[in-house]
């Protein structure tokens, strides 16, 4: 049986402060689609919405093989406004 493995203190690694300033960086950039999306969960969100930088930061922490900085590439691809 498969065990989820997390990327453990990624968020104060050196990659993890770069990336989420990044993804900081493209939320002010007004050349990104960078809205909140729609969360369930009213206990960590009681507004039900989850920022852009949360939700990108929780899916890197939770698959550990993907690499940040491609990812981040592809991102800013997918959300680029034309």
């Amino acid at each position: 049986m498969a065990t989820l493995k997390r990327r453990v203190n990624f968020l104060e690694s050196e990659e993890g402060l770069e990336v989420a300033c990044s993804l900081r960086r493209m939320m002010t950039d007004e050349a990104y689609n960078t809205t909140s999306t729609y969360s369930p969960n009213s206990v960590l969100y009681p507004d039900h919405l989850v920022s852009f930088v949360d939700k990108h930061l929780s899916y890197l922490i939770a698959h550990p093989a993907i690499t940040s900085q491609e990812y981040l590439s592809n991102l800013r691809l997918m959300t680029r406004l034309r």
